[in-house]
Order: structure tokens, then C-alpha cells, then sequence
């Protein structure tokens, strides 16, 4: 049997329970087909880039799927049936990766580097330092000399 990954998107007026149960309706899918489904990961309701179906917002669900082709076919099928996926995408992989996905590490914002605009040296291998300070540019006003308009009087 292959592996797969499987992403959906449900609409974001359903509640977190119903999408525990689109879960589960799925999971009963692939298993009767012959499948197992391994992790699963709900991901809660994220904004979307774009609307889709009048939707600015969905549930994120994922499921490592291992299970023949045929199975994932009629998984996909229902999905295409229902009003309440908006979309899903399916991937076939070598490996399911272990523990949580990406999307639920939670990142530790110092793992960045500093936001103050030190980007430490440049690439060519030299720091050029502060920028000197300009002369007789735009933001001298009071030295620039004014012209008389016509409109004034």
C-alpha cells in the first residue's frame, strides 16, 4: 500500500466538532477501502489567502493516510460531494514524518534572529559603518533657497 498526506479545508461556519466528524467519516472511508489512517491533526480555523466559496476563513485538518489508491479515490470522491470541504489535496510520500507537523511546532520566536535592523556584516566582507549624514538634500529646508511664485501675492 502507498502513503499519502492528506490535507482538507472545511468551511468556517461548521463547528470544531463536525469537522472532528467529516474526520472520522473519512477515516471510516479509507479503513472500509482497506487503509489505515495514522496521525491526525486538526489545525483549527486560519485565514485564508483568498476567499474561496465566499469563505475568508477555514478548519485545517490533516491525515497520514496508508492505503490503496482506490481507497483515497473514493475519499477524494465524497469529498467532491460535500458542501462542506472546500478544498483538500492529497500527496504521495516516501515516509510519514514523526511527531507533529510543521504547522503544529510551536516556534519559539527567539529562534529568529534580532528585529533592531543589526544584520550583522555584509556579505562582500567588510562593514562600510554609519552612513555619513547628507548635505544639501531634500530634508534642508530652511537652506533652500525659495523661489516667488507667481499665484502669490
Amino acid at each position: 500500500m502507498a502513503l499519502y498526506e492528506h490535507v482538507f479545508l472545511a468551511r468556517q461556519d461548521i463547528s470544531a466538532q463536525q469537522v472532528d466528524a467529516l474526520v472520522e467519516q473519512y477515516k471510516g472511508v479509507i479503513e472500509a477501502n482497506g487503509g489505515k489512517v495514522g496521525r491526525i491533526e486538526n489545525w483549527g480555523l486560519k485565514s485564508l489567502t483568498y476567499r474561496i466559496k465566499k469563505n475568508r476563513k477555514a478548519h485545517y485538518a490533516l491525515m497520514d493516510i496508508d492505503a490503496p489508491a482506490a481507497a483515497v479515490q473514493e475519499m477524494e470522491r465524497q469529498m467532491r460531494i460535500s458542501e462542506d470541504v472546500l478544498r483538500y489535496m492529497t500527496l504521495a510520500v516516501e515516509k510519514h514524518e514523526e511527531g507533529p507537523s510543521a504547522m503544529m511546532q510551536k516556534r519559539d520566536r527567539d529562534d529568529r534572529g534580532p528585529r533592531d535592523g543589526a544584520r550583522g556584516p555584509r556579505e562582500g566582507g567588510f562593514d562600510r559603518g554609519p552612513r555619513p549624514p547628507r548635505e544639501g538634500g531634500f530634508g534642508d529646508r530652511e537652506d533652500r533657497p525659495r523661489r516667488p511664485r507667481e499665484d502669490r501675492v
